[in-house]
């Protein structure tokens, strides 16, 4: 699929690009969400027959493939492997969080089996090239690849769903750990908005350096 032709090599000249057809389809889905993009909907944005998409995308699972692919350009420029390789991987994951703040539908794309394109993989190779110093298996590497993205997903869905755990109402007397762990007093907010990194950095450590 990401071999495919960028514009159709039959019929008359082409009105729209197979990059349009990816740029209009991200627009829907960031508006209304990713069961909002169908063949016929991206089509109606571009003014144009549904038909006439299928000379660059045998299929919807093609353009959410490519959808993927194209938002993951938005992780560049990739940082220098300069440095602490561990501050330079936080770097990475504020990135992916940021892509997925702006995008909330990938995470419904990453619970489907897909195509990896081009950008995916330099993204793998990016992180790896930082990686590069630290004496870890390639499982490791990659393992800890995966609970970047992981822990990126959480922290946006997180902030996406903008509500906090509550236990306003609740009688907590017959639970006493969790009546004296609220009354402490609370973490600062500066504390709260800096586990995302503390989280990363334990997980990242733990893998690579145990």
């Amino acid at each position: 699929m990401f071999r495919r032709p960028v514009r159709g090599s039959r019929g008359p000249a082409p009105a729209h690009s197979r990059d349009d057809i990816v740029t209009a389809a991200i627009a829907i889905a960031d508006a209304d969400g990713l069961a909002a993009v169908s063949m016929r909907a991206v089509a109606a944005r571009l003014e144009t027959g549904a038909a006439s998409l299928y000379r660059y995308l045998s299929s919807r699972d093609d353009l959410l493939d490519l959808m993927a692919d194209r938002v993951a350009a938005e992780l560049r420029p990739y940082p220098e492997p300069d440095g602490d390789w561990l501050d330079t991987l936080v770097r990475l994951a504020r990135a992916q969080r940021a892509v997925h703040e702006r995008h909330p539908w990938l995470f419904e794309l990453s619970q489907r089996a897909s195509a990896i394109g081009p950008e995916a993989l330099a993204f793998f190779d990016a992180c790896l090239r930082v990686m590069a110093p630290v004496e870890a298996p390639s499982a490791a590497k990659f393992e800890a690849i995966g609970m970047m993205n992981g822990v990126a997903i959480l922290f946006a869905r997180k902030r996406a769903a903008g509500e906090s755990l509550t236990f306003v109402g609740f009688d907590l007397t017959p639970y006493p750990h969790l009546l004296a762990a609220l009354s402490r007093p609370a973490a600062t907010p500066a504390a709260a908005m800096d586990l995302f990194e503390r989280a990363l950095r334990s997980l990242l450590r733990g893998l690579l350096t145990a």
